[in-house]
């Protein structure tokens, strides 16, 4: 069976998008799945499952309750090193690449190395990086780290362009979880331009215009979280034709 790396870098060699959904184990339980999961969502791709703040329990819930009901790949997007499951398919391996707390940028990855060695999870070694999405998020405070400036896609493109030297294989950009604006075009069209391994962007999605804006920019999977989960756009209004 093909690995969901090896998955993702050929869909990027050849063009193809992908959208995945970020969802919370704290806020979903298994009824609003049900309702979020109620119409055809042929077009998503992947379920990101993680959050800066939750309980194990609820993460162990949420992925048994999504797997009782779609067959998609689930992976985690975790917020530090107690935020794995061995029920899951896959890991999001962070490193926080854009900011300089070495405990985001190796320390938590130090112990959580043997957890997901143990798990058997297939790891996705990402380089991770937040760009300001014109506000304070939970995750750069739970960081302690800055965001790149959104007017300065230079640095985002040498930084995304250390990850990919580094042997990093997939680069996120993240303007965090209720951000006020997305990620612009010119930061993701930059990184795209100086790497050559698949891009996810997330963070501040929160229509159709806004998703089809970052594939046209360059992403390869567009992250919607919060969009869903606050109920301003609803998922089949989310069905492009970058996704057929």
């Amino acid at each position: 069976m093909e690995g969901i790396l090896n998955k993702i870098i050929k869909d990027s060699q050849q063009g193809k998008k992908s959208l995945a959904l970020l969802l919370d184990p704290d806020e979903y339980q298994n009824e609003s799945l049900k309702n979020l999961f109620s119409v055809d969502f042929k077009h998503v791709s992947y379920l990101f499952i993680g959050g800066s703040l939750l309980k194990k329990e609820s993460l162990d819930e949420l992925i048994g309750n999504l797997k009782s009901i779609n067959s998609k790949p689930v992976i985690l997007f975790p917020g530090n090193a107690g935020h794995i499951s061995d029920k899951a398919d896959a890991i999001l391996f962070l490193s926080l690449i854009s900011g300089r707390n070495p405990d985001y940028l190796i320390g938590q990855q130090v112990i959580s190395a043997p957890i997901i060695k143990e798990a058997k999870l297939e790891v996705l070694p990402t380089a991770y990086m937040l760009i300001d999405g014109g506000k304070p998020t939970t995750v750069q405070y739970m960081s302690n780290t800055m965001p790149i400036p959104a007017d300065k896609p230079d640095i985002a493109a040498c930084t995304a362009l250390a990850g990919q030297y580094l042997g990093l294989k997939i680069t996120y950009l993240d303007a965090g979880s209720g951000a006020e604006n997305p990620i612009p075009p010119n930061i993701i069209s930059a990184v795209k331009n100086e790497t050559n391994g698949p891009l996810i962007v997330g963070g501040g999605i929160r229509n159709y215009e806004q998703m089809e804006n970052a594939f046209d920019a360059g992403a390869d999977i567009v992250v919607i979280g919060n969009a869903l989960q606050n109920n301003e756009v609803r998922l089949e209004e989310l069905n492009s034709p970058y996704l057929k």
